[in-house]
């Protein structure tokens, strides 16, 4: 495992949260989880962003998910996700991260209100006065709202945002990224791009898969970063049928179903995800056991 400068650098992995068939969340086994990832090479956590079905966890289900896993690796390898509403609601959810020790937090724009350019600056600008390292997360497709590099050099400018998450898909971004905001870091926010964006810059990977398979995930973002493409290009190859579903709708249902076939509960979903369709699950476990079969783990 390599020394971290900075807690938002490294294989930061989005962590799926291991629900009872009753759906409540088993506290012991998501501390277990967050042990095993960093045991197998991740340099931290996230919990509570999409991966971890924040949305439909109540308020006191959502803190005590942050509370286990600091528990569990301690609070400089934990960034919680604390999207909300609005910049008050996220506030909150910074301090509460604060308060249980972590060491940053991730933060999309106004979840479900598609806020201008002026809003957006602001929500970042509330949240960052809770004193703990924001970084931003660009995910137009589900806020409706991108995060461009012009906007991300400003909220970087002001002081407000370290880093981001990217997950737009278009790794050109990188490049203008990086000339109008040199000091911001790149983090990899899809596991599809991730040898496209470790290329250009990134620092860092916010993934979902190394919950399923975190040494293989570990070695391809290491051989990426350092820019041996002899070990990460055929690797990538090997991963990316499975990959790719961390940018599909129901890639909470296939990562846990990646989970449960390599021997990590993955489990159920909370409603409004349902089990994968047929046709879907058929495509995941034939890619999951061919990954398996060629002994990555």
């Amino acid at each position: 495992m390599t020394t971290r400068t900075k807690p938002w650098h490294g294989v930061m992995v989005a962590t799926a949260l291991p629900l009872d068939d009753d759906l409540s969340i088993d506290h012991a086994a998501y501390a277990r989880h967050c042990r095993w990832l960093v045991a197998h090479g991740c340099d931290g956590v996230v919990p509570n962003g999409s991966l971890g079905e924040y949305q439909t966890l109540t308020p006191e289900e959502r803190a005590e998910v942050v509370r286990t896993a600091v528990a569990a690796v301690g609070g400089d390898r934990v960034m919680p996700g604390i999207a909300a509403y609005g910049a008050l609601e996220a506030r909150r959810w910074a301090e509460q991260a604060g308060e249980a020790g972590c060491g940053a937090v991730m933060l999309l724009p106004p979840n479900a209100y598609r806020a201008d350019e002026r809003a957006v600056i602001e929500h970042y600008r509330q949240v960052a006065r809770a004193g703990l390292p924001v970084v931003a997360y660009n995910n137009p497709f589900d806020t409706k709202v991108d995060l461009t590099p012009a906007l991300l050099a400003r909220l970087h400018a002001e002081g407000l945002i370290v880093a981001v998450k990217e997950f737009s898909g278009d790794v050109r971004r990188a490049y203008e990224l990086a000339e109008l905001a040199p000091g911001l870091d790149l983090l990899a926010g899809a596991d599809d791009v991730l040898l496209e964006l470790a290329v250009a810059g990134a620092v860092g990977w916010v993934a979902g898969y190394p919950n399923a398979l975190p040494e293989a995930c570990v070695t391809l973002y290491r051989a990426a970063v350092a820019g041996d493409l002899a070990t990460a290009v055929p690797l990538y190859r090997t991963l990316h049928p499975l990959l790719r579903w961390d940018s599909k709708t129901a890639f909470v249902q296939a990562i846990k179903l990646s989970m449960d076939m390599a021997g990590h509960r993955g489990g159920p979903c909370r409603p409004p995800r349902l089990p994968l369709a047929p046709q879907d699950e058929e495509v995941v476990r034939a890619a999951t056991e061919k990954v398996l079969a060629s002994g990555l783990r």
